[in-house]
């Protein structure tokens, strides 16, 4: 099994390039089975998540092929052409769902086009329960008929989905998701209320829209779609990574250096640029992207400050575990709260191995940083990655820490970071991945 070992206190210099979003590609990828047409989707990355919902859509029956890449990407910007001709399969098995929660995202398509899917509960992290109540809720309020039986999904609407109205209970993200591609096959109207407002729901919905759909109400929390016969052919780019962003960015931050990110969006990560900028971390919109960096000399470098996450616009809960590790070498204290999953804390104990200061209380966690960037306070430790946002706290923590750390179980990692380890080289760390 692979690990990274990383050998900290060296500040980060240079350009990292930021991919397309891997929460963005893969209700995207799912979007394929909507059409019999070819959907052709460039700035895909290259991650196991990516891999793994390809396999998924090839066994339903979609014709899958490399396009080529992305005009100077290398290893980025993949460019994949779908065609879901004729579904030759309506089941989601248990051996392919159960390594990616986001699996479930066919369910919608399937039971649009089909009338019909079996779908496995799925699986993924271990960062809380993620249930998928609000997507069968939804679904039933279309007209869909669901029952759970031996861990699966069994979803049927033989006369097809119907208009209707729902309102979701609270933000869901993947809920939003599954419900905007079965509405787009609907018969008549179906508005969504209490909606997610992330961008990559937008990016869906943009796509969606190429492709036929009829969907207003973009980037806001009611979602208005008039059914259509059927859906035809696109060509879309995925929006670059907001979290992927953020992450290199709270990476210049942790080690007292300066990078550009090139391609990110500054509209995409308002929230995120906010609270670096409160925590004293110089933030430039640039031509190419954005630059991020800290002057560590300047009123003692980075300052502790307080986090909560919350739906888009709010703070992100998949940066709150890289946030944490930026407020361990803060200056002064922070307090970090986490409002969506309940054990999107397993890791704060790793980070405590490294001699992070850090007291949890239900789902608030108290941080007391070190006093700055560049190896003051954390140390190198041999550390285990639990899930894919921990893991890459982890990393950041060996960024800034003295002597070498070492992250085991770091396929979490590949799940969302592409080329995390040349990108991080480029700029001057020393990082390399060992294979046993």
């Amino acid at each position: 099994m692979d690990k990274i070992r990383i050998r900290g206190g060296r500040p980060l210099r240079g350009k990292i390039p930021i991919s397309g979003a891997k929460n963005a590609a893969l209700p995207l990828l799912a979007a394929s089975l909507l059409s019999d047409e070819t959907l052709v989707l460039r700035n895909l990355p290259h991650l196991a998540d990516i891999a793994t919902m390809t396999h998924l859509l090839a066994q339903h029956g979609a014709e899958i092929s490399m396009a080529g890449e992305h005009p100077g990407g290398g290893h980025m910007g993949h460019v994949l052409k779908l065609r879901a001709r004729e579904i030759t399969s309506t089941e989601a098995p248990y051996d392919i769902v159960r390594k990616m929660r986001a699996s479930v995202l066919v369910l919608g398509p399937l039971l649009a086009r089909c009338g019909r899917a079996r779908v496995s509960l799925p699986g993924g992290c271990a960062i809380g329960t993620r249930p998928v109540d609000m997507h069968i809720r939804g679904l039933e309020a279309l007209g869909a008929e669901i029952e759970l039986d031996d861990g699966y999904i069994i979803a049927e609407a033989p006369h097809g989905l119907q208009g209707g109205v729902v309102v979701f209970p609270r933000v869901s993200v993947g809920a939003t998701e599954n419900l905007l591609m079965a509405a787009s096959l609907a018969k008549g109207e179906v508005v969504l209320e209490n909606a997610a407002r992330e961008p990559e729901v937008g990016d869906l919905a943009n796509c969606l829209n190429r492709m036929g759909a009829r969907i207003e109400g973009i980037d806001g929390d009611t979602l208005r779609i008039q059914g259509v016969d059927r859906l035809g052919a696109a060509d879309y780019a995925v929006l670059p990574d907001r979290i992927e962003a953020a992450t290199y960015a709270i990476a210049a931050a942790i080690t007292g250096g300066e990078v550009e990110l090139i391609g990110a969006q500054t509209e995409t990560m308002e929230a995120v640029l906010a609270a670096l900028g409160e925590a004293n971390v110089n933030v430039q919109r640039t031509e190419c992207g954005i630059r991020v960096g800290v002057d560590a000399g300047a009123k003692g470098g980075v300052r502790g400050i307080d986090v909560t996450t919350a739906p888009y616009p709010g703070f992100p809960t998949d940066l709150q575990a890289q946030i944490m590790a930026l407020m361990s070498v803060a200056d002064g204290a922070a307090m970090i709260t986490e409002t969506i999953f309940e054990n999107r804390f397993q890791h704060v104990p790793e980070l405590m191995r490294m001699g992070a200061d850090i007291a949890v209380k239900s789902a608030t966690a108290v941080v007391r940083g070190s006093g700055g960037p560049g190896g003051g306070g954390l140390h190198g430790a041999p550390v285990m990655a639990t899930d894919l946002r921990a893991s890459v706290s982890l990393v950041l923590a060996g960024l800034a820490s003295a002597g070498e750390t070492m992250v085991n179980r770091v396929y979490h990692l590949d799940r969302g970071y592409e080329r995390l380890e040349e990108k991080l080289s480029a700029c001057g760390a020393d990082i390399v991945r060992l294979t046993e």
